[in-house]
This record gives structure tokens, C-alpha cells and sequence, in this order.
């Protein structure tokens, strides 16, 4: 059985992330793990052990009273999308988010992550956050990033960003398994500067992958690489983004991009990051 982990703060955007981590389980037949990480305040009492083991004490049985409040709402939230159905585990750790992450992808051999994002409020704060940001460089596991803004819809159409390069087409086929899942339409495209020239070395591969599938391979010459691939998904009304993990950078400019330009359309889709 394929695991999914949903690491979640209880904020509106991990709960909204929620909902994609329980479709995408009931797509592929998997299970969601939640994970809540804490952190134990550091306190000036170091010097008497009794005082400092009570405070940490307080603040563990606080934590786990909040989360064991929190699990019966998940639950209500899955009934309400008639997957009550779905197995959930539940865990509950205190400690450094990213390690803690890192640590239970590794033991429970997960599969996907499903991450609540918030969006940037100004052109010095990146797109995906910090968090989702680290998670993708740590781990070999697909991160699923969930825009704050984004509410859920069926996934029909996928945007696949790329450069039409080999080290893609191994990634291309990960995207196809996940759009075989959903029966969504995969859209290829790569926007490069009028002057940069075309990437033949394995135009045939790609043409080839591309005939047997539900696929549609885009080039479009532009100066405005980032406005043209916002205009893209606004027009084809994109669902999912898709990327290999080493295009993160540029998503991140393309979301500041359509802030700085005060467009009327962002990057409110969620994001599939592939690792390399």
C-alpha cells in the first residue's frame, strides 16, 4: 500500500491540503500518516531539574490534549468527502520539523508528502515556504505543495514545466503514472528566449512517449518566460502543476513574477515536485 505523509500545524492551509491527501490516498489505494511536530520551549531554568522536567511536562500534555482534539475533526472532514473509508494514522513528535520529516520518510518508506503552503505576501518571500522548500531538497519522496488559496478540484489537466531534456523524460514518467491514476491530460512546455535554440537530442523520444499517452507537447518562443506560462495556465485552466525538484528556484520566480506584475492570475495550483 502506497503511504502518504500529511505533516500538518492545523492552520486553514494544511487543513485544506487535507482534502488533496485524501484523494490522492483513495486514488491510489494508500494511507495517510498525519504528523504534528512541536517544539519544547528553551527555559532559564537549567539549574533546577525538577522545575524545568515540570514545564516540559506541561507543555507535552498540552500538545498531545490539542492534537488529540484535532484527530476526531481530520476524521469529520473525510466522512464529509465520503472517504471515511481511508486508513489514518496519527503521530505526534516533538523537535525539528524538517528532521522529523526526513526521519519518518525514511522509516515508513513513504511515497508522497501532501504540504499545506502559504502563499508569499512580498517579492522577498518565496512561493512554496521554507518548510516544503527544505523537504524537497531532504528527501527522495514526491512532495505534493497545496497553495493556501488553492480548493480542491478533480485533477483533469497537468502542466509538466521542462526543458525537453533527458534527465525530464525519466520524470515525465512519473507524471504519467499519476496522471493514469486521475485520467488527466498532461500538457509539456517549455518557454525559452527567441534566441536560445531548440533542444533536438531527444525530440524523437519525446514525440514517441508523447503519441501512446494523453499528452500534448508545447514550444513557445517569449522574452517573458514567467508571463507566458501564467497566461498558459490561466488559458488552459491548469490543475496541477508538475516539475523536477531542480526546477523549484524558477517556480518560486514565476510566483513573484505575477505578484510584481499585479496580475490577475497567480499560482494558486498545486505544485508535484519530483525528486532527481
Amino acid at each position: 500500500m502506497k503511504k502518504i505523509l500529511f505533516p500538518t500545524d492545523f492552520s486553514e492551509a494544511s487543513i485544506n491540503a487535507f482534502i488533496y491527501a485524501l484523494k490522492l490516498a483513495d486514488s491510489i489505494k494508500g494511507e495517510i500518516i498525519t504528523l504534528h511536530v512541536y517544539d519544547i520551549p528553551q527555559v532559564g531554568y537549567s539549574n533546577v531539574p525538577g522545575v524545568l522536567n515540570e514545564i516540559y511536562d506541561l507543555v507535552e500534555l498540552g500538545n498531545f490534549e490539542n492534537y488529540k482534539d484535532q484527530i476526531p475533526f481530520l476524521r469529520r472532514i473525510a466522512e464529509q468527502n465520503n472517504m471515511e473509508h481511508t486508513k489514518i494514522s496519527n503521530v505526534l513528535d516533538n523537535g525539528n520539523l524538517i528532521t522529523k520529516i526526513v526521519k519518518i520518510i525514511k522509516d515508513e518508506d513513504i511515497d508522497y508528502v501532501v504540504m499545506g503552503t502559504k502563499g508569499a505576501t512580498s517579492l522577498k518571500e518565496t512561493f512554496l515556504g521554507t518548510a516544503t522548500t527544505k523537504v524537497m531538497n531532504a528527501t527522495k519522496a514526491i512532495v505534493f505543495a497545496i497553495p493556501e488559496n488553492c480548493k480542491y478540484k478533480q485533477i483533469k489537466k497537468i502542466l509538466f514545466l521542462t526543458k525537453y531534456n533527458y534527465e525530464d523524460i525519466k520524470v515525465l514518467k512519473k507524471v504519467i503514472e499519476f496522471a493514469t491514476v486521475f485520467e488527466a491530460h498532461i500538457d509539456c512546455l517549455h518557454v525559452k528566449s527567441p534566441h536560445q535554440n531548440d533542444n533536438d537530442a531527444f525530440k524523437e523520444e519525446w514525440h514517441k512517449i508523447a503519441k501512446d499517452q494523453d499528452i500534448t507537447l508545447h514550444i513557445i518562443s517569449n522574452n517573458d518566460v514567467e508571463g507566458i506560462i501564467l497566461e498558459f495556465i490561466d488559458l488552459n485552466e491548469i490543475d496541477m502543476i508538475t516539475m523536477h525538484v531542480y526546477h523549484k528556484n524558477f517556480l518560486e520566480k514565476l510566483f513573484q513574477v505575477s505578484l510584481s506584475k499585479k496580475l490577475a492570475i497567480h499560482v494558486d495550483v498545486p505544485i508535484l515536485a519530483i525528486p532527481e
